[in-house]
């Protein structure tokens, strides 16, 4: 008779050997298809494996049939899914079913300190993504926004490292849990777009680790990002493309990153450089990665067994993301409801209510006509200046959200009040100048426009001012020269707050504005951003109370630029500039010209972070500079009670809890932010730094015990001197609060 025991043992011992044989990590589930690639590299040819180190079309790059390697198809992102291009450039293929989603752009993801809300973007980005038969998603934009003025502050998270990692992290999960590979964008301290082809960002090692690759590093080693984008620019020296320290020594290395680099497009420069240091795709062209691989291995100056390790990293990710069949892809139109739901929760979640006097907001019953002032009411944003950009299914824009929510009841008015600045133009002036159009992004309030938009306001119960920039004045390949309203919003404001106290301002922008002279002016305002397919709904929902603001800034609104720490340093910006190397390379054929030529060799020009770990709100408190909206900041339509801190040490992480109560009328959420000072500490830190946040939804009247915990890993700090993670042990203040100026209590722990 068998043992009845024998089964059980046999059991627990497969069970055993299988936890054995499973990956740990996210990174070692790609090594463990090493077997199939390796066996699949025994039966390629040098030319095959070396066409796969550069790009085959414009957004793609090759697999090998024979062998059934389906080609790589990229898709570029990161707050959608571009139309279908042409297949060797930016043109409009024309195709009928690449309308996509248009998500939130990343300061406004940023903007609702929500884990969850990233994660369901990510989702929403994936399963698109997949119906457009992409497999990898040249996104998130996760770089931290150092610079007020930086052209891409709109498409990158916040200026926290622990904010951006948290949001990277899932959105990288969510975007891979759908089947497709992130590729996390731009490798790294790619702060800047003046002179992002060629600068030198000098950045000291304790500031690289602590403040700008933290969001990477989460990313690859807990989310585990199948990809990643190197930056056009250098640091410490050498080019992002070819930087041994980066690529090799940290991602690889230090983090365990076992799938592969491509080169930002255009952003290569060199076949030595590019694979002796870490580069495994070349996109676009083939001018580096291509034959002369071929003819250095010849000559012995590189080996066969280099070319394989790079196709084994590209393998990896190519047999762990399901290629989709010519079939299925493109078959059905790439914008899905849930997906539009997901970018309208996140639209929601993300409006800040920065200022809210008298409670002019929520909107009152008693409104019965409302002006609605700006030409930020009914410009739509999904498209625009240089990079990314939308085919949206469609876009609900503020004027047609407010009309939509006012219904009948409520007579709603418009005026343009203001001109368009379009940026940068191409080609010849038109023929005849449009009325609405500045000419210059300086020019001053137009007369008749102004007049009209006060005779507008005199008459309203209620004026709702929409201002803000564009995504031709915030676009990739360059900077603003300045954070100011433009073409003439101030003077209109007044104007406006003058002839109708009653005066509501929403901001469209990517990045913070100048608000010096509209601030005293208007009772309330809201930061409104780049809100995606459904931003016009969610900001009507806002303003007429349905919902309560819940977002918080994701990045310091300076109460003039001179104040942020890289111009207070003199850091930037450099008064010497290039022509982007984007646009200088790609802007003939998106214009349908014939293609120019190679790019004249650029110059040197150096960026100096000497501020430090002192970026955003960490200067601004350690340097005891007043902010015109501090880091964290947002208000509600209800107050909340923050209870009793209890705070603790456990083995690995500081503990709190607090009980938090709703004490309003409504539902709403609060962001609960924790930060740390160190008194009395040896090592040299800010004034104080976020290490916790939570978001929490509460009914009318409803309490719950919040709980945050910091894990001791993120108290560490970058010992230069032993070349790695340190622990300070001492003292630790806990202050914990709803931004990072206001602090509402406060315990003190040691560990």
């Amino acid at each position: 008779m068998k043992n009845p025991r024998f089964f059980p043992v046999l059991l627990a011992g497969v069970a055993v050997l299988l936890a054995a044989c499973t990956p740990k990590t996210p990174q070692a589930r790609l090594a463990a298809l090493d077997p199939k690639v390796d066996a699949l590299i025994a039966q390629m040819t040098l030319e095959e494996k070396v066409a796969m180190l550069h790009s085959k079309t414009n957004m793609s790059s090759a697999g090998i049939e024979r062998l059934g390697i389906a080609d790589v198809h990229y898709a570029d992102g990161p707050f959608g899914i571009r139309e279908e291009g042409v297949p060797n450039g930016f043109q409009s293929a024309g195709w009928q079913l690449d309308s996509a989603t248009y998500f939130p752009t990343g300061s406004a993801l940023a903007a609702t300190w929500s884990e969850e809300l990233a994660y369901a973007y990510g989702t929403g980005m994936g399963i698109e993504a997949r119906l457009r038969g992409k497999d990898v998603l040249l996104g998130p934009a996760i770089n931290i926004q150092r610079l007020p003025v930086g052209g891409r502050t709109y498409e990158y998270l916040s200026e926290d490292p622990i904010l951006s990692a948290a949001l990277s992290l899932n959105y990288t999960k969510g975007v891979q849990d759908q089947g497709t590979a992130v590729c996390i964008k731009h490798f790294a301290v790619n702060n800047q777009e003046t002179n992002r082809g060629s600068v030198d960002a000098q950045v000291d090692e304790r500031t690289l680790r602590e403040i700008y690759l933290k969001p990477f590093e989460r990313a690859v080693v807990e989310g585990g990002a199948m990809s990643v984008m190197s930056a056009y620019n250098k640091v410490n020296g050498d080019y992002c493309s070819e930087n041994e320290h980066l690529l090799n020594e940290i991602l690889r290395g230090d983090w365990g990153f076992k799938g592969f680099v491509v080169s930002d497009w255009g952003g290569t420069h060199s076949t030595m450089g590019a694979m002796l240091h870490g580069l495994n795709v070349q996109m676009t062209g083939s001018r580096y990665l291509g034959q002369p691989v071929i003819d250095s291995i010849a000559t012995g100056a590189l080996t066969e067994q280099l070319v394989d390790e790079k196709v084994r990293q590209i393998l990896r990710v190519r047999l762990a993301v399901e290629a989709v069949p010519d079939d299925v892809a493109n078959t059905k139109m790439t914008s899905q409801p849930e997906c539009q739901q997901i970018a309208r929760a996140v639209a929601e979640k993300s409006i800040v209510l920065l200022k809210n006097e008298g409670g002019l907001l929520p909107l009152s019953k008693d409104v019965k006509k409302i002006a609605v002032i700006g030409q930020n009411a009914v410009l739509k944003t999904q498209s625009g200046g240089v990079g990314a950009g939308v085919k949206a299914l469609y876009e609900i824009t503020p004027l047609m959200g407010i009309q939509r929510r006012a219904g009948d009841a409520v007579e709603v008015a418009y005026a343009p009040g203001y001109k368009n600045f379009p940026g940068r133009r191409w080609g010849p002036a038109a023929a005849d100048p449009d009325p609405l159009v500045a000419a210059a992004i300086d020019e001053p309030a137009d007369p008749e426009l102004l007049a009209e938009a006060v005779a507008l306001a005199r008459e309203a119960d209620v004026v709702i001012f929409v201002g803000g920039t564009n995504k031709s004045i915030e676009t990739e390949g360059s900077d603003r020269a300045d954070i100011d309203l433009p073409t003439g919003q101030n003077e209109l404001v007044k104007a406006l707050a003058e002839a109708n106290p009653k005066l509501v301002t929403v901001l469209i922008s990517g990045g913070p504005t100048d608000l010096r002279e509209l601030e005293p002016v208007s009772p309330a305002i809201l930061q409104g951003w780049w809100n995606g397919t459904e931003g016009g709904t969610a900001l009507a929902e806002v303003l007429f109370g349905d919902i309560a603001p819940s977002g918080k800034l994701p990045f310091t609104f300076p109460a003039k630029l001179e104040d942020s720490p890289a111009f207070a340093l003199g850091n930037f910006p450099d008064r010497s500039r290039e022509e982007d190397l984007f646009t200088r390379q790609y802007r003939n054929e998106m214009l349908g010209a014939a293609a120019g030529g190679l790019p004249a060799a650029p110059r040197q020009p150096v960026s100096q972070y000497t501020e430090g770990q002192l970026v955003g709100y960490r200067w601004f408190d350690t340097k005891g500079v007043k902010p015109m909206y501090a880091f964290g900041h947002g208000l509600s339509y209800v107050d909340f009670e923050y209870g009793t801190m209890k705070a603790s040490v456990g083995r690995k992480a500081v503990k709190v809890s607090f009980p938090l109560t709703n004490t309003g009328a409504m539902d709403a959420d609060e962001v609960v932010q924790l930060y740390v000072s160190r008194p009395g500490a040896k090592v040299e830190w800010p004034a104080k730094e976020l290490k916790a946040f939570a978001r929490v939804s509460l009914k009318s009247g409803e309490q719950k015990t919040v709980r945050l915990e910091i894990p001791f890993d993120d108290l560490r700090y970058w010992n230069v001197d032993k070349n790695g993670w340190d622990l300070e042990h001492g003292r630790l203040t806990l202050l914990l609060g709803a931004a990072s100026d206001d602090i509402r209590q406060q315990a003190e722990v040691s560990f």
